[in-house]
């Protein structure tokens, strides 16, 4: 192997600069008496000059104008030594690479010298001061395309890092906000209460078939959706939420498939529907039976063909998604009632999962507050302990029509409450008010006025008479601080599509303003 084919392939291989110095001067060592080979990078910012590799292992670095940088790099280009040429500038990389002046006999080739004045530079120090010749010019010059390579890869290495560091400091400040230890949701009672359903899910994880998720609001629908993706061929693909009831039904076409620009008013970009964005992923559609009818068969024509074609396109576009829907209603009902189509009912059920209301798991509910409460206290910054035995009591002996979402809300409070001193579970799940009643215990108070050993109200009652409580409690507002859909611990659009579903009407709950 020739030297410049050999100095190539070491500039590909070395695991990092210094390395890449080593190698090349024993590659070359045979041909001409260079003692020491080092890089040098100038920043014109600070306008210095810092050693960044050096086959001595030293380091450095020294003051340097870009004049004089400047006058480097015109040097370079006529392969000049610097000892012999300028006395001030031989005086400044001695004392960088850490030899005398009498030994800095050096040739200077810039690898790199962009426009904004960034500059790197190969410095070759001659055997025992030797006179530097044509031959070592030569050998130089054969240097400066592998070095220029290697270093380029080294600067973009460098800042691969530390954009990697950012996005893991972003990762673990949103993780802070969020309560959690990692992205993926942690499945509590899946050994327990909900081993039935995870049973079920490891079943048809990897067999790529639709998968129908059955449970009430807050049961821990997409935490399920999540595990059965992330154990899928697709796990490493996107994974895609959409909320269907918390869509205006003008925009869920354009949402799931996407449009072409100048399609209606207001389309000025071109955009790529929830189906083209989880392409190869899995596409998890939640409350699904809010889907319109017209959608309906849209959708089955999705899972049908594999295409989606955008509001206002010509072509259809291929996708490859694998549909993850839940709903907490009676689909085989509303089939018979006419308000969902049976043939996509046979498309999406083909792998139906129930998810139990946690009433029905409450061996579970201990693990849970613990859970939630840990959460909460990293969010927040707080010390709490483990709920107590009478905590745990206490909550097991409420009938959690919010189910998990629900607990989540009232450990949240507990652990406001108790402002690192302690859980305050009584006073946040009702119980205890100490003449202090919020609007969640208010709200929690209400509940029971309608379910109870010898009553059991149908969930759309329960449902309806929970969100009409918390509007009175919040005076008719929905969204915001102190709005109904924080108090009831859900989003404020899904809350909305609720109440468009049940027939609620805020504005009856507004109280009036006095008269000026």
């Amino acid at each position: 192997m020739d030297l410049q084919a050999e100095l190539w392939a070491q500039a590909t291989r070395a695991p990092d600069l210094q390395t890449l110095l080593m190698r090349s001067l024993k590659s070359i060592s045979g041909r001409v008496s260079f003692a020491r080979l080092a890089i040098l990078r100038y920043v014109p910012g600070d306008e210095k000059v810092e050693l960044i590799a050096d086959t001595e292992g030293a380091d450095g670095s020294g003051p340097l104008s870009r004049r004089a940088w400047t006058a480097l790099s015109r040097a370079a280009g006529k392969g000049v030594c610097v000892r012999q040429t300028f006395g001030s500038l031989n005086r400044r990389v001695s004392g960088i690479l850490g030899v005398g002046r009498s030994d800095a006999a050096a040739l200077l080739a810039v690898l790199h010298d962009s426009s904004n004045g960034f500059g790197v530079a190969l410095v070759a120090l001659a055997r025992d001061g030797a006179a530097l010749g044509e031959r070592h010019l030569t050998i130089a010059n054969s240097l400066l395309g592998p070095m220029g390579a290697a270093v380029d890869l080294h600067a973009q290495f460098q800042e691969l890092t530390e954009l990697r560091r950012s996005a893991e400091a972003d990762r673990q400040s949103l993780l802070t906000r969020l309560g959690r230890s990692s992205l993926n949701d942690e499945v509590v009672g899946a050994e327990t209460g909900l081993k039935p359903a995870m049973d079920r899910v490891e079943q048809v994880a990897r067999a790529d078939l639709p998968v129908l998720l059955l449970g009430e609001t807050g049961s821990g629908k997409e935490v399920l959706a999540r595990r059965i993706h992330e154990r899928s061929a697709r796990g490493e693909k996107p994974f895609i939420r959409v909320n269907c009831g918390a869509i205006a039904p003008e925009l869920v076409d354009s949402e799931l498939f996407g449009h072409e620009r100048g399609s209606f008013t207001g389309a000025t970009d071109m955009r790529r529907g929830w189906f083209e964005q989880a392409d190869g992923g899995s596409l998890f559609l939640d409350e699904v039976g809010e889907l319109p009818l017209s959608v309906q068969v849209r959708l089955l024509r999705v899972l049908q063909d594999g295409q989606v074609m955008r509001v206002g396109g010509e072509r259809p576009a291929a996708v490859d998604v694998r549909i993850i829907a839940a709903t907490n209603q009676d689909l085989h009902a509303m089939v018979d009632d006419g308000r969902f189509r049976e043939d996509l009912w046979y498309r999406l059920a083909v792998f139906p999962i129930r998810i139990p209301p946690l009433r029905e798991r409450r061996e579970d509910i201990a693990a849970l507050a613990t859970h939630f409460a840990q959460k909460a206290a990293r969010r927040f910054g707080l010390n709490v302990p483990a709920p107590s035995e009478e905590d745990v009591l206490l909550l097991q002996g409420y009938h959690w029509p919010g189910n998990a979402r629900e607990l989540q809300s009232v450990m949240d409070r507990a652990v406001i409450l108790g402002n690192g001193r302690g859980l305050e579970v009584a006073v946040s799940l009702g119980t205890e008010p100490r003449g202090r009643t919020s609007a969640a215990v208010e709200v929690t108070r209400g509940t029971d006025e309608i379910v109870s050993e010898d009553r059991i109200a149908t969930l759309d009652d329960i449902t309806r008479r929970h969100i009409e409580r918390a509007l009175k409690v919040c005076k008719g507002r929905v969204g915001g601080t102190q709005g109904a859909a924080q108090v009831l611990g859900i989003n404020p659009h899904t809350l909305r599509g609720r109440m468009r579903k049940l027939g609620i009407r805020w504005s009856g709950y507004r109280k009036a303003e006095p008269a000026a």
